[in-house]
C-alpha cells in the first residue's frame, strides 16, 4: 500500500487581499484611472473590496463578477472574451448560471504553489487597463 503525501497550501489571507487591493489601486492611480477592486478566496467568498470615490458605480459590480469568473474558470477573463462570442464554445455560459459570469478583461485567478487560492477583479477603466491593474496586483503578491 502506497501513501501519497499532500502538501498544504496556505490560503489567501486578509493581509494578502489588502496587498492586492493596494497594488491594483496604485497601478490605476498611476494611470489616472479610478477603479473598484474585489478579492475573492478560493470558495468565492469576499475577502476585500474597495471602490475609489470617483469610480463609476457599476465598477463595483463588474470587479466582483470579473473576479468570480476568473475564479470559476481558473483563467484570466481577458483570455475568455472570444469564447462567449456567438460562434464561441461558451456562447451561452454567461447566462447559464444563477450567478452571472462576466467575460470582460480585468479578472485574474490567484495561485500559490500551483493551487488556485482566489481571484482579483478590477473594474472602472478600459478592459485592457483593468487587466493590467489586476496583473500588477498579482505580481505584488508573488
Amino acid at each position: 500500500m502506497s501513501t501519497t503525501a499532500t502538501t498544504a497550501v496556505a490560503p489567501l489571507t486578509i493581509q494578502d487581499a489588502e496587498i492586492l487591493v493596494s497594488a491594483a489601486r496604485r497601478a490605476a492611480e498611476a494611470s489616472g484611472v479610478s477603479v473598484s477592486v474585489t478579492v475573492l478566496d478560493a470558495g468565492g467568498h469576499l475577502l476585500a473590496f474597495r471602490r475609489d470615490d470617483r469610480a463609476v458605480l457599476i465598477s463595483g459590480e463588474t470587479s466582483t463578477r470579473k473576479a468570480y469568473t476568473a475564479l470559476q474558470l481558473d483563467a484570466p477573463t481577458a483570455d475568455l472574451v472570444d469564447l462567449v462570442k456567438p460562434e464561441g464554445p461558451f456562447h451561452s455560459l454567461p447566462t447559464a448560471l444563477d450567478r452571472p459570469l462576466l467575460f470582460i478583461a480585468g479578472g485574474v485567478p490567484l495561485h500559490r504553489d500551483g493551487r488556485l487560492i482566489g481571484a482579483v477583479g478590477v473594474g472602472g477603466g478600459a478592459p485592457e487597463q483593468d487587466h493590467g491593474f489586476a496583473v500588477a496586483a498579482v505580481s505584488e503578491l508573488v
